[in-house]
């Protein structure tokens, strides 16, 4: 084998998407560097892959990474490998990979599924330009409706019908999918505006929240204007800033419009 460091993907859901480079690889490296070992010891065990295996996640990458580092600098192979999918896309592995640039040593892929990507071909959204953010994060969803083109977030089940109801306030105008158990028995696909679907029955299994272009129509006058009166109780900055994201106008602009309003208190 050769020396370097090998970033794997694995499999997201079903089994028969293991690529058969990859076992060969996973059998072959010195150490195999898993997000969590048991979780992928039940995947070894199903494609008989032995390979001595060390746990690298994100609360031990500090100490781990450089002593990976120093076997791949003694000229042994190392496998990176999370719990599903491919590693470093939000999942541990980045790290170890810029350690191992910093350190030319050479760095393999072994492509495996990415749920984002998966999820992203699913919606039936545009492709041409995305955003990936990682995982939903409901502080930052104002800024993230200035991204203009697709948006793809990752979520848990626990907090998806939560996420929806920001969407709603903040999004309204943006069609979502939700797309969970990608691969899996149960994968489901569902496609509407977050005001659509607060309702629904809050999905199991791993999701990916997919959000649709912003319209290409600028909202008129009029739309603003409702939109104005919808939130004028706020305070003039919050509002604002609620403004903007949800009409696809400028800070200035929205802080503008809720002065002329004379409705909300500073």
């Amino acid at each position: 084998m050769q020396t370097g460091l090998y970033i794997v993907g694995t499999p997201i859901g079903n089994l028969s998407d293991m690529s058969p480079r990859a076992i060969e690889v996973l059998r072959a490296v010195d150490i195999i560097a898993a997000e969590d070992t048991r979780v992928f010891g039940k995947l070894a065990a199903h494609f008989d892959i032995t390979t001595r295996r060390v746990s690298c996640h994100e609360h031990n990458e500090r100490d781990v990474v450089p002593q990976l580092i120093e076997k791949l600098q003694s000229g042994m192979s190392v496998a990176a490998v999370s719990d599903a999918g491919m590693p470093g896309v939000s999942d541990p592995g980045f790290r170890l990979v810029r350690a191992a640039r910093a350190a030319g040593i050479p760095v393999y892929v072994i492509p495996g599924p990415v749920a984002a990507i998966s999820a992203l071909v699913l919606s039936g959204f545009p492709t041409d330009r995305f955003t990936f953010c990682g995982f939903f994060d409901e502080k930052k969803l104002r800024e993230d409706n200035r991204i203009r083109h697709t948006i793809i977030y990752y979520e848990s089940p626990n907090r998806i019908l939560a996420t929806i109801a920001a969407m709603a306030r903040v999004m309204p105008e943006r069609r979502i999918a939700i797309v969970r158990e990608i691969t899996k028995l149960h994968e489901e696909t569902i496609i509407g505006y977050p005001a659509e679907l607060m309702n629904i029955d809050a999905p199991r299994g791993e999701i990916v929240i997919v959000v649709e272009p912003a319209p290409e129509k600028k909202m008129s006058d009029a739309e603003i204007a409702g939109i104005v009166n919808d939130i004028a109780a706020a305070s003039t900055k919050s509002a604002a800033a609620d403004l903007a994201a949800r009409a696809g106008i400028s800070k200035k602009e929205a802080y503008r419009r809720m002065l002329d309003k004379g409705g909300a208190n500073d």
